[in-house]
């Protein structure tokens, strides 16, 4: 399940001791402020109901534990309904490790390096469903026998336009594992890339409108470092990717990010006119210098443990009661859910971005902004002196926002993005 509890906190995310140039990490444990151990386990009845809004405001002033930080994800991201009972969610718990262990030996069946414990970083397969005699992916996939070995590296010619697909992604899921928090210890061991892999693979072969694009396997590493089962770790990933799937869907005329930096486009213009004129002269008026930020949730911008903190504080804030319940009835449209359609709800159970959306009347239309374009917002708008002052061009605007890395306080941020999502409601109201 979660990580074991007589683990030390900090062990989680030690930093490799060669890996000096680093972002460096604020969050600290606060007594009376993080949610600790003993109120997570006050917060469930008996038969195991919980009230999670409880919780909330103490992870927004504090972030959460890191000894139950992974159970505690779960819910904030809509794993479980907090309404279930302890023997409830052992069910759905066991259901879903079925579910994933499935799938996988599908792709097994199809490309057995899928749950070998080892991964592939060169290409398997051509375009038209030949397989690559490549030295390096006969070593990769047969390590015992070396390059010569292999004509019998388990591929055949493949005809099926989707097994393809996947297997044309695969390789380069390797390279991105290979590259994801490599300062961690945690990812010296080969046992931890691979597993890393596998869930990105499987993904990629359930979600066949979105696949694997780059910048996943970030928002998926801390998954497996804090949910020691596998199956645990993916469903967790996919409900973060329900969140954030439509930045990765892409067609030939758009990318999905689009219409976040279109968003921010459009709240950076209400708040700070005078900023949002000086980057359309530049030429940046299409916000694409903060495509990663929106992309992998400023992954790249805090340390490891800070932008845990940082998501955790995002998503208490966004937190929505009903947002296990569309998950789970969008199973069974074509479609998958990316947000709560506007239900009536406990406001006490909401967090407090959320209640700020239904006050203001946001769940009545289309679907509320994320946060995280807030937070975007708040970043440009803290800066925006300097930017106004020193970029002559969008290499400046770039740099300026490349010299904040390790410089961000992830609750400022948060702060500064909750006083500009007020401030954005009241203006947009006005006619």
């Amino acid at each position: 399940m979660w990580r074991d509890a007589g683990t030390p906190a900090d062990s989680f995310y030690e930093i490799r001791p060669e890996c000096t140039d680093v972002p460096k990490t604020r969050f600290k444990i606060k007594a009376g402020k993080t949610l600790s151990v003993r109120k997570w386990q006050a917060a469930f009845s008996p038969e195991g109901h919980l009230d999670l809004g409880k919780t909330l405001s103490r992870i927004y002033r504090g972030g959460i534990h890191p000894l139950i930080r992974g159970e505690v994800w779960e819910f904030l991201l809509g794993c479980f309904d907090p309404k279930s009972t302890f023997d409830e969610r052992e069910q759905m718990r066991q259901r879903r490790r079925v579910e994933y262990a499935r799938w996988k030996e599908d792709c097994r069946q199809m490309f057995p390096v899928v749950g070998s414990g080892r991964f592939i970083t060169a290409p398997v397969i051509s375009e038209d469903g030949q397989p690559i005699q490549d030295p390096l992916v006969l070593s990769q996939m047969n390590p015992d026998k070396g390059a010569d070995g292999n004509r019998a590296n388990g591929i055949e010619p493949v005809t099926d336009k989707k097994v393809i697909q996947w297997m044309l992604t695969l390789h380069q899921i390797g390279l991105d594992v290979v590259r994801t928090d490599r300062t961690l210890v945690f990812y010296e061991k080969q046992e931890h890339l691979s597993k890393l892999w596998d869930i990105l693979a499987v993904y990629a072969w359930i979600d066949t409108d979105v696949g694997y694009c780059q910048g996943m396997s970030d928002l998926c590493s801390p998954m497996i470092i804090l949910l020691e089962d596998e199956a645990d770790a993916f469903w967790c990933f996919e409900r973060l990717m329900r969140r954030l799937r439509g930045n990765f869907r892409c067609t030939d005329s758009s990318v999905g990010v689009e219409a976040q930096l279109n968003n921010l486009a459009s709240i950076t213009q209400v708040i700070d006119p005078k900023l949002h004129q000086h980057l359309e002269t530049l030429g940046g008026g299409d916000y694409l210098f903060a495509f990663r930020m929106l992309m992998v949730l400023f992954r790249r911008e805090f340390s490891f443990c800070d932008s845990l903190y940082l998501w955790e504080m995002m998503w208490a804030l966004e937190y929505d009661p009903d947002l296990f319940s569309v998950y789970e009835e969008s199973d069974t449209d074509s479609e998958k859910a990316e947000g709560s359609k506007g239900k009536a709800k406990s406001i006490r159970q909401c967090g407090k971005y959320e209640r700020e959306n239904m006050k203001s009347g946001a769940n009545n239309s289309e679907a509320p902004l994320p946060i995280s374009v807030f937070l975007v917002a708040s970043v440009l708008k803290d800066k925006s002196s300097k930017l106004l002052t020193e970029a002559r061009g969008l290499d400046d605007v770039v740099k300026i926002l490349n010299d904040m890395t390790g410089n961000l306080d992830a609750k400022k941020a948060c702060t500064g993005a909750m006083k500009l999502h007020k401030k954005y409601l009241k203006k947009a109201k006005k006619p």
